[in-house]
């Protein structure tokens, strides 16, 4: 038998937001689990922990057509007291990883968001292997640290290079290879 010669269909327009519908919820958990337990073997079963219950869950759907077809990406940020916020669970579906923006696209609506809340400091803890990405995207070195067994980089964001989102919820668009542009 000969193998098919085309790649599987991928998009290349995205619309990022909060997860707001239960599809795009459940849509989240389940490329986390992926890539953070299957891919990654850093948790065992699921990836779940306190900070879900109070985090606000982001999302990049692909889009086919103008609708939104699948979750590709996905963050969650939250509040850890008053103005101080941090992102966590960064994931980006493998066969989407080479776009060039999908994850900076996040973390991007992940610190406008918070700047519209009224965030004075963002943190994130980052996986090592990315912290060119999160440096390159105006983000510093605090103090290495170590999580779950993996090396990590403790980053805060430079809040002037986000300025705050006022349409947060419902996002924006980003096409595959292109800078997201609110």
């Amino acid at each position: 038998m000969v193998a098919d010669p085309f790649n599987p269909f991928a998009a290349c327009h995205f619309r990022l937001k909060y997860a707001t519908d239960p599809w795009e919820t459940a849509g989240a958990a389940a490329l986390r689990r992926q890539v953070f337990c299957d891919e990654q073997q850093i948790f065992e079963g699921d990836d779940r922990d306190a900070v879900d219950e109070t985090a606000i869950h982001l999302v990049a759907l692909s889009t086919m057509a103008v609708l939104a077809d699948e979750v590709v990406g996905t963050v969650r940020i939250h509040q850890s007291e008053p103005g101080i916020w941090y992102g966590s669970r960064l994931a980006v579906d493998a066969r989407y990883r080479r776009v060039g923006a999908l994850g900076a696209a996040l973390i991007k609506l992940a610190v406008s968001s918070a700047n519209a809340l009224g965030c004075i400091r963002f943190y994130a803890n980052v996986q090592a292997q990315n912290e060119l990405m999160f440096r390159r995207l105006n983000w510093q070195r605090v103090e290495e640290v170590t999580l779950h067994g993996m090396p990590h980089v403790f980053m805060q964001a430079d809040l002037a290079a986000y300025p705050a989102l006022d349409n947060a919820p419902e996002g924006f668009h980003a096409l595959a290879g292109k800078k997201a542009a609110a």
